[in-house]
């Protein structure tokens, strides 16, 4: 039965994948696609798209569009920078779609506080949990009351945004934003987030980018299940799981049907995942700079086709980095019209899937479904062995994003080359051996060689996941990953990794009273630059693997501080 399931699978994503129909962003004519979207953001009245679609319509839906049919007969279809701007003010407003929402388990002394010697240390600590105050947040009921006005997609509890611009909930920032709750003792705002989630499935069968509906035609690395498993772990809450595990399983299940593709090697076919946004258009968030990337390109058919080379970078959440660009004979490149995300097989959307499996088993076991135990298993077991012969390197001692369009390894340093040691999706036995060898390669590639963090690659193209940009959720890729190989030398490098960064992040927060969405990995605590948008402050992940790594790192008690 089950693997009847699995070809079934298999089957349902080859047609998916081959005969995808290109659709619109999502089904308004307002903040996803159309004349009044193209008109308002390619006429720059904002420096910023995403300001436009974050707006409320002061009208329903279908007046709007009315008044802006008016509007151009009004003009003569030429309408001036005033004209447009006028319409704007005519019509529109700010969202402010969210109000302050105070966590009612909010606990400003929560236990590992007690635990942390080091003054410095602590009151940092101190004021990252209090940070979580200012990142909270709650739909406004009108916004649940008048959907169609706003782009906004309303869930029913509260919240924890990233911070800056991004004043919604986003996919895998919440993945550390809920390992830094936990660490704070705030299970019951994880559970409601998680929650909203099983919320956002029920509806879309998937989990997009981010709380818009302009984020429909994406999702972003699928670390749902990894965040249940961390919440389980700590609540324990098996009558919450037993209610939403099919959830789980469906999302899942989107990823398996519509994000994977045969990949050819060593004449054997395996079935592995890839970013895929397959949708028309230029992103409505970021409009005009993508169709103004899209103007080196001379057909309509080339266009889209950059357009969805970019959305699936963007459902990455690696938006931009020279991962997906190319030059013409397949090496890297800094010209974003060489973008190519699909043609990359990467190896942490696979090994962030390979672990989903292997959790979801565990989970399944926890509620004596047996036969969903063995079944997501054997899965695992499919993609970990996929991930050993298709991205291992024996050679260099590493795994590498794998390039299908010349059947071959892409061998640049990426801090994600060691999400399997991450994700767990490795073999135990081979642990240390792959932890020692992980860690020489780390050495050799000089990722190591900058005081502020580890790059987001050693390449400087002006994109915002490259050198000299250093994330914190990559940061705890390479620290946990060092770690759970077992490999003694690895555990030693992961703790002073972990501790160079939580003393940048302090240094910077001294100077600026601010946490940044990433930083400079050659000035320790300096803010980090490059891409679409200035840097932003707030910031939901950055504040959790900090808080993360305080409790691990610089607590007594802990086996770590005894190294």
């Amino acid at each position: 039965m089950h693997i009847m399931q699995f070809l079934l699978i298999l089957i349902v994503s080859v047609i998916l994948n081959g005969h995808a129909e290109l659709l619109n962003p999502c089904h308004s004519r307002v903040y996803c696609y159309g004349p009044l979207l193209h008109t308002i953001q390619v006429s720059q009245i904002f420096n910023d798209s995403k300001r436009f679609v974050d707006m409320k319509m002061k009208n329903p839906y279908q007046v709007t569009l009315s008044n802006f049919e008016e509007f151009m007969k009004s003009t003569n279809g030429t309408p001036s920078k005033s004209d447009i701007q006028n319409f704007v003010n005519d019509n529109f407003e700010e969202g402010n779609e969210l109000e302050k929402w105070k966590p009612p388990d909010y606990n400003e002394n929560p236990s590992f506080l007690k635990k942390i010697n080091d003054l410095v240390i602590k009151d940092f600590a101190v004021e990252l949990i209090e940070l979580w105050l200012m990142l909270a947040k709650k739909v406004k009921p009108e916004v649940r009351n008048n959907s169609q006005q706003y782009s906004f997609i309303s869930v029913p509890n509260g919240f924890i945004i990233p911070g800056g611009r991004f004043r919604e909930y986003y996919y895998w920032d919440s993945y550390w934003i809920i390992k830094g709750l936990l660490v704070s003792e705030m299970s019951e705002t994880v559970k409601g987030m998680l929650d909203n989630f099983i919320h956002i499935i029920k509806l879309f069968k998937f989990i997009p980018n981010g709380g818009r509906i302009y984020y429909l035609n994406r999702s972003h690395p699928p670390l749902m299940t990894k965040m249940v498993m961390e919440y389980f772990k700590y609540s324990k809450d098996k009558k919450w799981l037993k209610e939403n595990i099919q959830y789980l399983e469906k999302e899942l299940q989107f990823w398996l049907t519509k994000r994977t593709i045969n990949v050819h090697r060593n004449n054997r076919t395996y079935v592995m995942a890839h970013y895929n946004s397959e949708s028309k258009g230029p992103r409505p968030e970021s409009y005009i700079k993508d169709v103004r990337t899209a103007e080196f390109y001379p057909s309509p058919h080339e266009k889209d086709e950059l357009y969805k080379e970019i959305k699936s970078g963007a459902e990455s959440g690696w938006d931009f980095s020279s991962r997906w660009i190319f030059d013409k004979k397949g090496g890297n490149s800094n010209n974003i019209t060489g973008i190519e995300t699909r043609r990359v097989i990467p190896v942490d959307l696979n090994a962030f899937l390979c672990e989903a499996f292997k959790s979801l088993s565990y989970l399944y076991s926890e509620l004596l479904d047996y036969n969903n135990t063995i079944y997501w298993h054997e899965m695992s077991i499919r993609w970990q062995k996929s991930i050993e012969e298709v991205l291992w390197n024996n050679e260099d001692g590493i795994w590498y994003d794998y390039d299908i369009k010349l059947s071959k390894q892409r061998k640049y340093f990426y801090p994600s080359n060691v999400a399997p040691l991450w994700s767990n999706c490795f073999d135990k036995y081979k642990g240390e051996t792959l932890g020692m060898r992980v860690l020489k390669y780390l050495s050799n590639s000089k990722a190591f060689d900058t005081n502020g963090g580890i790059g987001a690659s050693l390449i400087e193209t002006g994109e915002q996941w490259d050198f000299p940009n250093a994330w914190a959720p990559l940061q705890a890729l390479i620290v946990q990953g060092l770690d759970q190989s077992g490999a003694p030398n690895a555990i030693k490098k992961a703790k002073a990794i972990a501790t160079e960064w939580v003393k940048a992040n302090i240094r910077g927060f001294m100077q600026s009273g601010e946490m940044f969405e990433k930083y400079d990995a050659i000035h320790p605590g300096k803010y980090g630059g490059g891409g679409e948008y200035p840097v932003q402050s707030g910031f939901g992940w950055s504040n959790g693997v900090a808080l993360e790594f305080i409790n691990k790192y610089f607590t007594t008690g802990n086996q770590e501080n005894e190294v």
